[in-house]
């Protein structure tokens, strides 16, 4: 009986350096792998957010904060609410307005009118006309002056009237009435907190001939509308 040698099989080297390969691309792999991870950890810790800005507050408009101490009163028609403004020399007397806080200038809006004294005799007569140019001023609490307006109307007949105000004899309408409309802007800078309105001169043009009021406590014309636009801000330094 014949008896085979047994096989010995022997790695190639061909086999063993592959085997080589194939563990050092593994492991820098793994290498790469473990970099990869440690890096994007680091870059996350070291990296920054930076705070969020608040956005900026939005400009408000609003009707204004008026005290009038000489109110004509409500239009028949219009709703709207008739403040007379009175000659002086002290803005503490004047129809005045107080600001909120706010940051930058304020723009200050209102509708200027003349007053007329309605008499519907005179008109029948043809006697009623009259022209009116009065002229105001905004001040500030120290008397400084920051803006004049002026306002223009003729009257002629009724239908000029810009409107009737309630609150007359019997519950009826008043004679005197709001007359022309002259829309009015003013800037207003943003140290000042308060303005006062006071009139300057009254100049009218009658049948009977022209004349000029500006003595101290007349009222000489009317404001209407009045409302503020302003970027809302902190109170001023040193108030709460």
């Amino acid at each position: 009986m014949r008896i085979r040698s047994p096989i010995v099989i022997h790695n190639s080297p061909t086999i063993h350096k592959s085997r080589i390969v194939k563990a050092q691309i593994f492991t820098f792999c793994l290498l790469y792998s473990v970099f990869c991870i440690l890096s994007t950890s680091l870059v996350a810790q070291t990296k920054r957010v930076p705070p969020r800005r608040p956005a900026p507050a939005k400009p408000v408009v609003e009707p204004a904060d008026l005290n009038c101490p000489t109110e004509l009163g409500v239009g028949v028609t219009s709703k709207r609410s008739f403040c007379d403004i009175l000659t002086g020399r002290d803005p503490a007397e004047g129809a005045t307005i107080k600001f909120p806080p706010h940051r930058g200038p304020v723009t200050l809006r209102f509708d200027l009118h003349n007053r007329h004294t309605y008499s519907e005799e005179e008109v029948k007569a043809k006697r009623g006309y009259s022209l009116y140019t009065a002229t105001i001023g905004a001040l500030t609490p120290d008397n400084t002056l920051i803006a004049r307006a002026v306002v223009r109307s003729e009257f002629r007949r009724r239908e000029d009237l810009l409107d009737r105000v309630g609150g007359g004899a019997g519950g009826g309408v008043k004679a005197v009435a709001p007359i022309g409309l002259e829309p009015i802007v003013m800037t207003i800078p943003e140290e000042v907190e308060a303005v006062s309105f006071l009139g300057e001169k009254l100049e009218v043009v009658r049948i009977d001939g022209p004349a000029v009021y500006s003595a101290p406590g007349r009222p000489i014309a009317v404001i209407s509308n009045v409302e503020i636009e302003y970027t809302p801000g902190p109170p001023p330094k040193g108030k709460k």
